[in-house]
């Protein structure tokens, strides 16, 4: 039988570290919450704080086995995973730190789950100079994707239509490239019907489970908007869920998974993983009964999850920041939340840069389209302004 409080120590705290940090303040736990920078949004819910560079091994160490934790969740790529290895030893990392280090790194996901397990992913290649990356880009064809094997929200990602803007890519795909890596992905552009965040939940007792898909938009490999349930057919989405069944049984521990699909036609294609709560499942916050960080700590903690239901048709937008700020103030929350079944979430986050994502709207209705249009309403309604 669980005891608590439970000790958990956030491994980055910006606005999906918070929800999980709301959740496990929900049923007693004490938090930590580790960024690098002050102030970060699960910081401001947390029981303590610690500000550090989490790509430091000795660093990382240290703060922990200073605090020793119970569980460690990291919620964001840039860690020193060789440190997680060792740590693991002694305290649990959440899943755990094998799928922690293959998801940080494109290279070792898309090797795993196309060379090992056999499953269908965009045709891809990899490059470490310009000259590798002009072969490699002629092999596959035209337009593709140029990405940073390490990065995070679609940092440092370009669409490409013709040989001409591969050294502009390849400069911005080095320069916001996590760590010092000059390897580089080349990946096909693949023209899908939809896109899906497929919720994965592995629990240490009981069978996987998976929430409603959910669709999304992104711009430049970053999301936009989600909408949650998305409109598959049943063949489809078994073939979906029997992938994502697949990667994280491999990949193993327990907690929740965001796996990515395209869908095109009756093909289910795989695109990328999260070993946690997935920015497109925000829109869960209104649209389940649990939603999706309340299921992570479910499953972390060996809590039962009785029943997922989907509500209505529910959707969410992003709020993005118009221009760079260091004194966050904003107008619009009225009007944001005149309309029925609409919420808004404001992330904390200290300071803004042109287009960083600030909060989120997500409102409700009886269907899709509606939902959408609200939610969008809703985000526009919201200015960051400066003080």
């Amino acid at each position: 039988m669980n005891t608590f409080p439970k000790k958990i120590m956030l491994l980055g705290s910006g606005e999906l570290g918070r929800e999980v940090a709301i959740a496990a303040k929900r049923i007693g736990c004490y938090v930590i919450a580790c960024d690098r920078y002050k102030n970060a949004p699960a910081m401001q819910i947390a029981d303590q704080f610690v500000v550090l560079d989490m790509n430091d091994a000795i660093e990382l160490k240290q703060v922990i086995y200073d605090s020793m934790p119970d569980i460690i969740i990291p919620e964001i790529e840039a860690l020193a995973v060789d440190a997680l290895r060792e740590i693991e030893q002694e305290i649990t990392v959440i899943p755990n730190a094998r799928a922690t280090a293959i998801t940080m790194n494109r290279d070792k996901i898309r090797d795993l789950v196309s060379k090992e397990l056999n499953i269908r992913t965009a045709q891809f290649s990899y490059a470490i100079n310009q000259s590798q990356l002009i072969s490699q880009a002629d092999k596959i064809g035209y337009p593709l994707f140029i990405k940073p094997v390490m990065s995070s929200s679609g940092k440092g990602q370009s669409l490409i239509d013709k040989k001409q803007d591969l050294d502009q890519a390849w400069n911005l795909a080095i320069k916001k490239s996590r760590g010092k890596s000059n390897k580089i992905i080349i990946e096909e552009f693949i023209d899908f019907d939809l896109e899906i965040t497929l919720l994965t939940i592995r629990q240490s007792k009981g069978k996987t489970l998976f929430c409603a898909p959910i669709g999304h938009e992104q711009k430049n490999g970053d999301y936009q908007c989600s909408w949650q349930p998305a409109e598959l057919k049943l063949s489809v989405l078994e073939k979906a869920k029997e992938i994502a069944k697949c990667v994280t049984d491999n990949l193993g521990g327990v907690g929740l998974f965001g796996v990515e699909f395209f869908i095109k036609g009756d093909d289910v294609i795989f695109s990328e993983l999260s070993p946690r709560p997935h920015d497109t499942g925000l829109v869960t916050l209104m649209s389940q009964n649990l939603n999706e960080f309340e299921l992570h700590l479910r499953a972390i903690l060996g809590i039962p999850i009785p029943e997922i239901v989907c509500h209505k048709a529910s959707a969410s937008r992003v709020i993005l920041a118009k221009q760079n700020n260091k004194n966050i103030s904003y107008s619009g929350i009225e009007d944001a939340l005149s309309q029925s079944n609409t919420s808004v979430f404001i992330f904390g986050k200290p300071s803004s840069t042109e287009g960083r994502r600030m909060g989120v709207a997500i409102a409700k209705a009886d269907t899709i389209d509606e939902a959408r249009i609200k939610a969008d309403k809703a985000a526009q309604s919201v200015q960051f302004l400066n003080e």
